[in-house]
């Protein structure tokens, strides 16, 4: 008896723990070179961006694992990938890459009086569920779109990870993405190659940067970073969480992002945050059919972050000479069933369709205006149609 139970245990334990892993391995696949990038961009030596890139990695695997396991729910965080985007675009402001430091100590300190104001946190976590589903949907869409640019591109690799994924959905389904997940990593084994002297220097330390305020710096970085992380990363987060049923009180969650993001600043690194896309794969229904036993997913991919920071250089080598599309292939096998549900519960409702429809394709387009992503437009202008036809039928 006692036999079946641990048993029973270690299949419950091993299906988050993959795709916690699986998030971590996404999540960093087309964004660690360009934390590295960005950082760059703002004026860090390569120390320094080593220093900051293994500091938010250090940071975000702590918030995933300590509040995953403090409140038991599949809550997710990330860095903020539109913000270094951003910072690629602006540049090293004037006071060099200390000044970028202390734009991003002030970008915290406006994260936690966020969390700290509640009409705010209770504003953001109204939004209707109808929105928030079209929104998670119109997000996964491309993710799940790359298996089948994936099998067009390169046929040979993605072939076999969908034949194992596609056996195991008839087969033994809880594992299809587990074994879709093994069959990837033994493919970009056998077939990557790194270049010369990726393990020269491959283990970062931290270098403490002291921050430096300028108003250049907080005009031109902290104050767009600031709009970019909440509007492009923390109100999907939110919303993707929704979407899966888990209703979070976002405000302690703003506050510990904004902790975090302040202690990273001192060392180089960027802004944690909430994750979005690769929240929906720890909190989506692949992680584990049973919702309350998905939580060890966002510790399992913690203790991933953790160790692709303390192996930045080699980490950040191997991703990038690996095929993106291929990871990103996986990504959207494990999102199948995440899409599905969310577009299911978007178009439930006649009533709601059409705002929901707007949201979707709104944040499915991708686009980019003032600095802002897709996601918070198409929140926006699902949320103002819906009101709309809601006074309209009113009246």
């Amino acid at each position: 008896m006692s036999a079946d139970v641990t048993t029973l245990a270690s299949r419950d334990y091993a299906q988050p723990i993959f795709a916690g892993m699986l998030a971590a391995v996404v999540g960093s696949a087309s964004t660690f070179t360009l934390v590295l990038a960005a950082l760059a961009a703002g004026g860090a030596s390569p120390q320094q961006a080593g220093s900051g890139l293994l500091s938010v990695c250090v940071a975000m695997g702590l918030l995933n694992v300590v509040v995953a396991w403090r409140i038991r729910t599949p809550v997710s965080f990330a860095w903020t990938t539109p913000g270094m985007a951003f910072l690629l675009t602006v540049g090293e402001p004037v006071g060099g890459f200390p000044a970028a430091a202390g734009a991003f100590l002030v970008c915290a300190a406006m994260i936690v009086l966020t969390g700290m104001v509640g009409p705010l946190g209770r504003a953001i976590a109204a939004i209707p569920a109808v929105i928030a589903n079209a929104m998670l949907a119109g997000m996964l869409l491309t993710l799940c779109l790359a298996p089948i640019n994936a099998v067009a591109e390169m046929p040979w690799h993605t072939l076999p990870i969908l034949c194992v994924w596609a056996l195991a959905l008839r087969f033994a389904r809880r594992y299809a993405v587990p074994l879709a997940v093994c069959t990837t990593a033994i493919i970009l084994a056998t077939t990557t190659q790194l270049p010369q002297g990726t393990f020269d220097g491959a283990w970062p330390m931290l270098v403490p940067v002291m921050p430096e305020f300028s108003l250049d710096a907080i005009v031109r970085i902290a104050l767009p970073l600031y709009i970019v992380t909440m509007a492009s990363q923390n109100l999907p987060g939110i919303a993707v969480m929704k979407s899966n049923g888990f209703t979070l009180q976002p405000s302690p969650l703003f506050v510990a992002t904004g902790v975090a993001s302040a202690a990273t600043a001192f060392f180089g690194g960027p802004t944690s945050n909430l994750a979005a896309i690769t929240a929906a794969i720890c909190a989506g229904p692949e992680a584990h059919p049973d919702a309350d036993k998905r939580w060890p997913a966002p510790i399992a991919a913690g203790v991933t972050y953790i160790l692709f920071g303390l192996t930045a250089s080699l980490a950040a080598a191997f991703i990038a000479a690996s095929p993106p599309l291929l990871i990103q292939a996986v990504a959207g096998l494990a999102l199948f069933s995440s899409l599905a549900a969310a577009l299911a519960a978007a178009l439930a409702d006649e009533e709601t369709r059409l705002p929901a429809i707007l949201t979707f394709v709104a944040t499915a387009s991708g686009i980019t205006i003032v600095g802002v992503g897709a996601p918070f437009w198409g929140m926006v202008g699902g949320i103002v149609l819906l009101l709309l036809l809601k006074r309209n039928r009113q009246t």
